[in-house]
């Protein structure tokens, strides 16, 4: 019904064309070698290989390829999965057309777009850390580049980080790229998987030496 409810939409608009369908996780990696779309929208629960296996798979062998996850799930884990996976998007089934016609844009023009969402609950995890915070375990970044990198995970874009720490958006990119080759990652939603990571991590470690306290709350 979703993909029936899906190809209706995308036959009435004419930037967007369906080239395939696929109904198992199998199913999904093969049309996806053989058609190379632009975007394949994922569903996460599938028979077989889930969606966020499929997704790494395709990614593996077609990087270029954008993928949104459209699920019902919106906790943590399935969010996050999904990102490490190689995941541009991620929106929930009962979106509206506008928010998933312009994710399907944003993410074949090569950007990456959560619904508002995840996009609030992904600002919600990211706002306890600090540049202070991260600094142990990201030494090799400056202090203003901590800054912007929390600002990243925030979901602020180079204009609001500019507006935000009073520089120029020029040097905001600059700062990004620098970023981007100290951690060793390619694109903004790299950096956000890493830093939740290492965040991640530090909630672990803080748990295994002192049970009552929490560096972070989820």
């Amino acid at each position: 019904m979703l993909r029936d409810g899906l190809r209706a939409l995308f036959t009435s608009v004419p930037d967007i064309q369906v080239v395939g369908e696929a109904e198992t996780g199998a199913e999904v990696i093969a049309k996806a070698a053989e058609l190379q779309p632009d975007v394949i929208l994922m569903d996460i629960q599938m028979p077989g290989i889930n969606g966020i296996q499929a997704t790494r798979q395709i990614m593996n062998s077609s990087p270029d390829i954008g993928v949104i996850v459209v699920t019902m799930y919106e906790d943590d884990d399935s969010v996050f999965a999904a990102m490490r996976a190689g995941a541009r998007g991620y929106i929930l089934k009962g979106a509206d057309q506008e928010e998933m016609l312009r994710a399907i844009r944003a993410v074949a023009q090569g950007e990456a777009l959560f619904g508002p969402d995840i996009a609030a609950r992904l600002m919600t995890f990211f706002s306890s850390p600090k540049p202070s915070a991260l600094a142990p375990v990201f030494p090799e970044l400056t202090l203003r580049e901590h800054e912007v990198l929390d600002l990243i995970a925030q979901g602020l874009n180079s204009q609001g980080i500019a507006a935000r720490l009073s520089i120029s958006e020029k040097t905001v990119r600059n700062h990004v790229s620098n970023i981007f080759n100290k951690l060793q990652v390619a694109d903004r939603s790299q950096a956000i998987v890493r830093a939740r990571d290492v965040a991640w991590g530090f909630r672990l470690n803080s748990r295994l030496s002192k049970p009552t306290f929490g560096l972070y709350s989820f």
